[in-house]
């Protein structure tokens, strides 16, 4: 496989967490680019980095870079992502990919017209244990699927500056932790939700604090999911069968998973991949669609989840000043 060169846009936590990935499997980035420009050299710095963009534009116009990673905030990766697929870059970009479903419509387009892999940085669609979980699920061992029960509850500072709770940073449970929730939900559902009721505690700055969302599909696969931002839950996903049912904790990067049945209460357990190395899974698996050798970025699940939470904040009238 050919070796690509990839390039960081932005320098926070989940861009350091992808300059160690590559970094622990012998791997470097190419580049980075960063809107706070002495950000970009400490971090090049840091990381053996080779290039390091003046203006952070540069990145979208350098012809030896092939992959661009973006981790900004939500509310600039649309612009960000057009100008990156105009220029025939792939793009693996942060959750939430976008704002909304129309945002993600024009960069899906743009990524059909220039022929390149667009892809959400989910990692439940590339740990190992999802892909055994799939396995399992599709031999029919468990039978068909009945419910869903998912929690994700942080215990965020209470301040409105906080990027968790700021408007202006396209803040809210929704995008920022139920992109995980219902991400593991399109997941398991043999289809897509096409009934969503909700209800929804707002936070002075009005962006969505806590949430509950129940979903059900023309299978009548339900799913129930709590969020919270000022509530800690343990990160839980427990997935029901007709003959047994699945628990997996601290699921977006999980790499265990225990299986009861429902016969016996027999106890299965499934250890599969590691969660430090969450984000080279995403890395194999954007090369691997990249050449060809086969699609495992489900965009069509990234699009059928904003589909849903743009739904579900129609639904509160919630809307982010770019969307204004």
């Amino acid at each position: 496989m050919k070796e690509y060169r990839w390039a960081t846009l932005g320098c926070g936590v989940i861009a350091n967490e992808l300059a160690m990935a590559m970094e622990k499997h012998g791997r470097t980035l190419y580049a980075v680019g960063n809107r706070t420009h002495d950000k970009a050299v400490k971090f090049a710095k840091k990381y053996g980095i080779a290039k390091v963009y003046d203006d952070i534009h540069d990145i979208f116009y350098d012809d030896e870079v092939d992959i661009i990673y973006i981790s900004t905030p939500h509310n600039t990766h649309i612009s960000y992502l057009l100008e990156a697929l105009k220029n025939g870059k792939h793009v693996l970009c942060e959750k939430s990919i976008t704002l909304n479903s129309e945002e993600l419509s024009k960069a899906v387009e743009l990524a059909k017209q220039n022929n390149v892999v667009l892809a959400e940085a989910m990692t439940i669609y590339h740990m190992p244990l999802y892909k055994k979980l799939h396995d399992i699920v599709s031999s029919n061992k468990l039978g068909p699927l009945r419910f869903i029960q998912m929690n994700f509850g942080s215990y965020k500072e209470y301040d409105m500056a906080n990027r968790f709770f700021n408007r202006n940073l396209a803040g809210g449970s929704l995008l920022d932790i139920g992109v995980y929730a219902l991400s593991f939900v399109r997941w398991f559902m043999s289809e897509k939700p096409d009934q969503i009721v909700s209800q929804v505690k707002f936070a002075p700055t009005g962006v969505d604090e806590q949430a509950g969302i129940l979903l059900m599909n023309s299978k009548q696969e339900m799913a129930t999911i709590s969020l919270s931002l000022h509530a800690k839950q343990p990160k839980r996903g427990m997935v029901s069968f007709d003959k047994g049912f699945i628990e997996i904790y601290e699921y977006p990067r999980a790499e265990k998973a225990v299986i009861t049945y429902t016969e016996d209460n027999h106890q299965e357990v499934i250890e599969v991949g590691k969660t430090k190395d969450a984000l080279y899974y995403e890395v194999l698996d954007m090369e691997k669609t990249i050449s060809r050798e086969s699609d495992e970025m489900h965009l069509d699940y990234t699009i059928d989840v904003m589909d849903i939470m743009t739904s579900i904040r129609n639904d509160w009238n919630m809307k982010y000043p770019e969307e204004e």
